[in-house]
């Protein structure tokens, strides 16, 4: 079964076991789901709702945006726990010949390369919806804004976990330029994230002072 099919309950008896994975990736792609439902829970709590008729169709495409990203974010977890899987499967290859090292040696790198690139989609997925959040926060429902404000808050935290499984993948490639490119990548997203989760702070302190 995949993490869109448990209960959540028995996935974190999972996620709290002695077994590797599922861990910290797709438990960042879990808390980006939760902030995506989030999101649509303050859309539906706008739409229809008297004195927000201007905002109706907005708010019907932050939820149908929203649902669709949840969606990705449970599959992306699923992958995450997949691709970590197989660099531990490629360190478990056989090493007594020559030849057999240097499949082994490339099967790791591949591995590698396949574990840093799941959580670095998780992670840019999560600050891009970082953006309607701070919309779900600003022009939903007012009496909804602590939970747009809760969906940026673990969207950047599943962000910033996401990113540091691309780093710890990063720096194992013996191609230091691509893992350096990686690190890079992190770095302009993490700015990015910083600076949202700062304009939903202001649109959260507006909420609660209108």
């Amino acid at each position: 079964m995949g993490t869109r099919d448990d209960a959540i309950g028995s996935w974190l008896d999972e996620l709290g076991s002695a077994s590797p994975t599922p861990g910290g990736g797709a438990a960042a792609g879990v808390a980006a789901a939760m902030g995506a439902a989030l999101i649509a829970m303050v859309g539906h709590l706008t739409v229809g709702k008297e004195g927000f008729e201007d905002l109706d169709a907005r708010m019907r495409s932050l939820v149908d945006s929203a649902e669709g990203e949840r969606e990705t974010f449970l599959a992306l977890a699923d992958e995450d726990a997949a691709a970590f899987q197989s660099v531990m499967d490629a360190f478990r290859l056989p090493k007594g010949t020559d030849e057999e090292k240097s499949s082994r040696t490339m099967r790791i790198q591949e591995a590698y390369a396949g574990a840093a690139a799941v959580p670095l989609q998780l992670a840019t997925r999560a600050v891009g919806l970082m953006e309607l959040a701070e919309d779900a926060t600003a022009l939903g429902n007012p009496h909804a804004a602590s939970d747009g404000y809760s969906a940026g808050q673990l969207l950047f935290a599943a962000a910033l976990a996401a990113m540091a499984n691309v780093r710890i993948n990063a720096a194992g490639f013996k191609d230091e330029a691509t893992g350096q490119g990686l690190v890079d990548e992190c770095d302009a997203l993490r700015a990015r994230a910083d600076a949202l989760l700062q304009q939903l702070e202001e649109a959260f302190l507006l909420r609660l002072s209108s």
